[in-house]
Parts: C-alpha cells; sequence; structure tokens
C-alpha cells in the first residue's frame, strides 16, 4: 500500500511568505495533500464539475479582471460558490488586492486567505516545486549516492563490500557525498528520480574499522549536497571466476524504483580494481550516451560496416 503523504499550509505560508488577510480557525492544522494547484476559471461561470476541492486555488490579475465585469450580486455569488467549497486556501497574487467581499465570503466560510507579491505564473512554478518536492512517492533504498561530474550516481550492492570506501575516494578527489548507507528516493515526475539522505545520519558516513565520521567537517561544505537526481544505479557485485561480464557495453540495464527505471551498469568488484576511477569514467561515459554519443554501438556499426566492405580485420 503507497503511503500519501501531506504538508502543512502553515508550512507553505512560511516558505514562500505568503501574506494572511484571513487566518481560518484550522489554519495550523490544515494539511495539503493534493500536489497539483489550481486557477479558477469554468467555476467562474459555475460550472464545478471535476472541481478537485483539495487544491490550493490561485487568481492573478486575470481573474480580478474578469471579476469587475461582473455586477454586485453576481460577483458575490461567484466568490460565495468558490469558498463555500471548503478549499484549503485561496491565494491572490500580482499585488492585486483582495476587495471587501472576497474578505467577507472567506470569513463567512472560515478558509484562509492569502497573497502574495509574485506574478501569478512566477508563484505557480515555486509552489508546485514545493509541493512536488514534499508530497512525491518516496521509500528508501539501501546504498551510496554521490555527484559525479554532475551526474548523480547509486551505488548498491551486498554489506561490506567497499561501496563508502568508494564514496570516500570520490570525494577525495573532489566529487560530492549525498547520502551513505540510506537513501531516501522520491519520485518528482515519470522519469526523474531524486535522491537525498534521512535528516537523522545527513552527511554521514560509516567506515568499518573508524565508525562514524562527518564528511561535512572534515572534508568541507564543497564535499557534500543536500540532494540531487539519481542518473546511474552502479551495481557493485564480487568478482568470480569465469563469470559472464559486460565487456563491450552493449548490455542496457536499468533499475526500477517507484515505477521509474534509471539506467544501471554492474561492476564487479576485485582486488586491485581502482573502483574510483571506474566510477568516474562511468559518469562522464552516462553523459555522453546522453548527449547522444554511444562508443560501444559507433564501433559495432564500424566494425560491420567493415565486414559489409569486405575488411579482412588487417587494414
Amino acid at each position: 500500500m503507497r503511503l500519501k503523504y501531506s504538508m502543512k499550509l502553515r508550512t507553505i505560508v512560511e516558505t514562500h511568505n505568503l501574506g494572511v488577510i484571513y487566518k481560518a480557525s484550522d489554519f495550523d492544522e490544515v494539511e495539503v495533500w493534493n500536489y497539483n494547484i489550481s486557477r479558477p476559471s469554468l467555476q467562474f461561470v459555475g460550472f464545478y464539475d471535476y472541481f478537485d476541492k483539495e487544491r490550493i486555488q490561485i487568481t492573478g490579475k486575470a481573474e480580478a479582471a474578469y471579476l469587475r465585469t461582473l455586477d454586485e450580486k453576481k460577483r458575490e455569488e461567484v466568490i460565495d460558490a468558490l469558498f463555500a467549497q471548503k478549499i484549503p486556501a485561496l491565494v491572490v497574487c500580482h499585488r492585486v488586492v483582495p476587495d471587501a467581499m472576497m474578505v467577507d465570503a472567506a470569513r463567512r466560510h472560515d478558509v484562509t486567505l492569502l497573497t502574495t507579491d509574485l506574478e501569478t505564473s512566477e508563484f505557480v512554478a515555486q509552489v508546485l516545486n514545493t509541493l512536488r518536492t514534499h508530497l512525491a512517492d518516496r521509500r528508501t533504498e539501501h546504498g551510496v549516492l554521490v555527484q559525479v561530474h554532475g551526474e548523480g550516481l547509486l551505488i548498491q550492492g551486498e554489506s561490506g563490500i567497499g561501496k563508502s570506501e568508494v564514496a570516500l575516494e570520490l570525494v577525495k578527489r573532489g566529487h560530492r557525498l549525498v547520502a551513505d548507507d540510506a537513501v531516501e528516493l522520491r519520485r518528482m515526475g515519470r522519469t526523474r528520480l531524486m535522491g537525498s539522505a534521512p535528516k537523522m545520519i545527513r552527511y554521514l558516513m560509516e567506515l568499518r574499522g573508524l565508525g562514524i565520521i562527518d564528511v561535512r567537517r572534515i572534508y568541507g561544505v564543497g564535499a557534500v549536497l543536500p540532494v540531487c537526481d539519481v542518473d546511474l544505479v552502479v551495481k557493485f557485485v564480487r568478482w568470480e571466476e569465469g563469470a559472464d561480464y559486460d565487456r563491450l557495453g552493449l548490455n542496457e540495464e536499468t533499475a526500477n524504483f517507484l515505477g521509474v527505471n534509471v539506467p544501471q551498469v554492474t561492476i564487479p568488484v576485485a582486488p586491485a580494481r581502482n573502483l574510483a576511477i571506474i566510477l568516474e569514467v562511468a559518469a562522464m561515459n552516462h553523459r555522453e550516451k546522453k548527449l547522444g554519443h554511444n562508443t560501444a554501438k559507433d564501433l559495432m556499426e564500424r566494425h560491420d560496416q567493415g565486414i559489409d566492405n569486405g575488411w579482412d580485420g588487417w587494414d
């Protein structure tokens, strides 16, 4: 069963520095469950089919201009009908001052009325980002998350295989640690996965034989990152003699988290292998693939073209 997350209306108000025109009696208890928001339009002409009253409602200069075209009685009916839905809150943007009729309706139906100086589109973008981050589906995975050359690498593998040691070497080489041991993953869209560390262990790392260290205190704030996208999963496995490992890079593996498929590579771990360098190359190679350059496929195409042209393998 998937958990449903919420965010306090008070937190949204404080995060975006919103002005409070009227504070409902349940202001401190109201929780927002829906990460979408709405700008009432059809509702102003009385169409409330498919209206989601769990969403925060937002108006701006366009809605204010439309309401001014209505006679006083009709305008009162339209505003009253909107507040009667018991929405979480109405935010009036673009420095529009709510008139007395709107304030009275907010008081009558005990619905919080807020304002912001931001343009409507700018505020919509900001609040959507806030809600989608806080209300996103999430789960915690065992592993280490580091950002290498701008790519988020989620390192997974059995306990004791060396994930934290490799992450520490990457930090020494100028890359950044996001999470060690436990990685909280959030689905930010159909194709985007974001990772962070649980607050309790943020920027901490466990090294067997040493114990817990604070990476930020030892290496500085430039060595850590609170959150990053998960671009590539790196699966560590113990080297087995005779096992079949991908030598060309043509196999395209994926790992699925919360319904999001993330590219994956499997790296065999053996003595004398410099895993930090391998992960740096993996990050750069993945970035090249995203730009449309796949060295393994290019090699195979050249090989096939050479065979077709009578190449004998020596030219």
